[in-house]
Parts: structure tokens; C-alpha cells; sequence
């Protein structure tokens, strides 16, 4: 349930309903807005306890939340959130571009890379150094190795650096090098490893799974918030269907869906959606256009030699060309690239 302060409601009389729901054996959330100040509380809603909290000073009234995702979904919080990565926003009136290979090969690769993509104008920089793969045989990362050679791109260029963990023991060595967690679509249900970065407050970027439902991916994101983490991002990656002719099925109305369900940001994965470099510029127009407030984009000096997902990356000066367009359709839309990064 959600407990709606009145406006004007002191913090001491936050604080005295926030005990008193503890005491009932509730767990507890705030979130203040700018118009008002609620307080998530998940537990057993006796109606002899919720008529007493109702009673309390500053309370203006209790909502009972219809959707299983409590602290995700807009019932919680109806204003957009934004996810802060250093001097970066994600979420708001701004689009986030996130750019880089799919794996960390090399020093001269990463480096070539992270320059490349923030002169263009991409605001963070994204890069494997595990990677999970279909196969057991093909290239896994550098692992570590990957994670220091990001920090060196990162210094080199300023970009903050997205980059995924596979298990819970790995995420406090990733979350020593990266600014963004990402869990990947083939952990979206890992629920340990969801915990786990939920006890962190590094930003976790949430990928949809590959047969994911967008009540099955909003929950998810429950596990991570519910663990005390608010800065998740969501990203719409393609889901598995029939289709041949792509790699998956971008499902761009999971946009609209998510903004109406959900005050998380969500952006959108054209590479994978598509898996095809020459779709890639079409399907991210098409995000930005749908409202997406961001893209992660697969960018790589030598498609045609790169170690995982050739086919889909774009090489920089293509990347060039998808950063001119998506910000002209931005700009019709009321929206701004985010500022380059010094």
C-alpha cells in the first residue's frame, strides 16, 4: 500500500509514520516528490493497522497498489525518476546515448573506440569485459583484465563506463571499476544477482529478458528497488518470436507501455534488437521517436574483425550519422542530447 502525506507535512511526522509502519512489521520506502511525499510500505495489510496509520498526523490518505511491481509502477511514484551517473542524467527532458564495443578486446581497441564515440557525442561508454555467450567455445571476455582497461578508457575520455555482471559474487569487483551495473538479458531473472545489486547504489542497467513479458521485466526491476537500489534503468533489447529476418523482435511498444506502467527511465538496444548493422540507424530514429529516453548503441573500429557481434556495429563514422539524426528527431520532440562530456 502507499501512504499519501498532505502537503506541508513536517518530516518529524514522516518519520513518526515510517516507525509506526516498521513496528508493524512493514518494509518501508519513501519517495518525495515535488508535488507530495509518499511512503511505499509492503507487508501484511491488516485493516485494524491500516485504519490506524490513517489516523496518524500528515496522512492524507492510504492507496491500496493493483499492480504486483509496488515500488516500480506509477501508483509509488507518479513523477518521472532519473538516474544520476556522475555529471550524466538519464531520464528528464534529456537523451542518454550509450556507445561502445561489444567486447573489450584491446587497449588500442577500447581507447580508439571511447574517443571515437564521445566526440560524436555519446555520454557514457559501454564494453564487455565478461561475456555471456550461446556457445562455450566462443570468446568470453578478459574479465578483470576488460574492467581495468574500461577505468583506463574512462580516464582517458571522461565517459562513465557500463559494463555487466554475471553473478553475485562478481559485483563488488565490477562495481570497483564501473558507473552503470548492467545485468544482461540472460540475467533478468537471476534473482540472487538482482539482489545483489540492489544492496549496491551503482545504477543498474536492466536489459528485458529474452522471452520476457513487461510485467515479468518491471518485477525484476522490483527485486532490485525492493533491496534498497532506486537507480535502475530499464533497456528494451528485442524478444525472441517467430521472425527470422532480425536477430529479435525490437519491441518498441514496450516504450509507451513502460512510461505509462512505470516512472523508470528505459532506453533501447537497436544493436541487438536487430543484429544487423544497417537496421540499426532506422530502429534507434524510431526509439527516440517512440519516447525512449536514451539508446545503447554497438560501436567498433573493425566490424569484420571484432572478437562478438560484428554484424551489428556500426563503425564510428556511421555512428556519426545515427548521433546527427536521432538529435534532430529529439529536438522536434522538445528533447536535447545530453551535453558532451569535457
Amino acid at each position: 500500500m502507499i501512504v499519501v502525506m498532505r502537503k506541508g507535512t513536517t518530516p518529524e511526522e514522516v518519520q513518526r509514520v515510517m516507525d509506526r509502519l516498521r513496528e508493524y512489521g512493514f518494509a518501508v520506502h519513501l519517495s518525495e516528490g515535488v508535488e507530495r511525499t509518499v511512503i511505499g510500505a509492503i507487508g501484511d495489510k491488516k485493516p485494524e493497522r491500516v485504519q490506524q496509520i490513517e489516523a496518524m498526523d500528515g496522512v492524507d490518505k492510504i492507496v491500496h497498489i493493483l499492480h504486483p511491481f509496488k515500488l516500480a509502477g506509477r501508483e509509488f511514484k507518479p513523477e518521472p525518476s532519473t538516474v544520476p551517473v556522475g555529471s550524466v542524467t538519464v531520464g528528464g527532458q534529456t537523451l542518454t546515448v550509450i556507445a561502445g564495443p561489444c567486447a573489450v578486446e584491446s587497449e588500442e581497441q577500447i581507447l580508439t573506440v571511447a574517443k571515437a564515440v564521445r566526440d560524436a557525442g555519446a555520454t557514457m561508454l559501454r564494453g564487455g569485459a565478461f561475456k555471456p555467450r550461446t556457445s562455450p567455445y566462443s570468446f568470453q571476455g578478459l574479465a578483470e583484465e576488460g574492467l581495468k582497461l574500461l577505468a583506463l578508457a574512462r580516464e582517458r575520455t571522461g565517459l562513465p563506463v557500463v559494463t555487466e555482471v554475471m553473478q553475485p559474487g562478481d559485483v563488488d569487483l565490477v562495481s570497483g571499476y564501473a558507473d552503470v551495473l548492467q545485468i544482461g538479458a540472460r540475467n533478468m531473472q537471476n534473482f540472487p544477482l538482482l539482489r545483489e545489486v540492489g544492496r549496491t547504489r551503482k545504477p543498474v542497467l536492466l536489459k528485458r529478458g529474452l522471452a520476457a513479458t513487461i510485467e515479468e521485466w518491471l518485477m525484476a526491476a522490483e527485486y532490485v528497488i525492493s533491496a534498497g537500489n532506486p537507480n535502475v534503468i530499464l533497456c528494451e533489447r528485442g524478444i525472441r518470436t517467430f521472425e527470422t529476418a532480425t536477430r529479435n523482435t525490437l519491441d518498441l511498444n514496450a516504450v509507451p507501455v513502460v512510461k505509462q506502467l512505470s516512472h523508470l527511465p528505459i532506453i533501447v538496444d537497436p544493436s541487438h534488437g536487430t543484429g544487423k548493422w544497417s537496421y540499426v540507424i532506422p530502429m534507434a530514429r524510431a526509439a527516440v521517436a517512440a519516447g525512449a529516453d536514451g539508446l545503447i548503441v554497438e560501436v567498433h573500429p573493425n566490424p569484420e574483425e571484432a572478437a562478438s557481434d560484428g554484424a551489428q556495429s556500426l563503425k564510428p563514422e556511421k555512428f556519426r550519422e545515427l548521433m546527427r539524426e536521432v538529435g534532430a528527431i529529439a529536438a522536434v520532440l522538445g528533447r536535447q542530447l545530453a551535453p558532451a562530456v569535457a
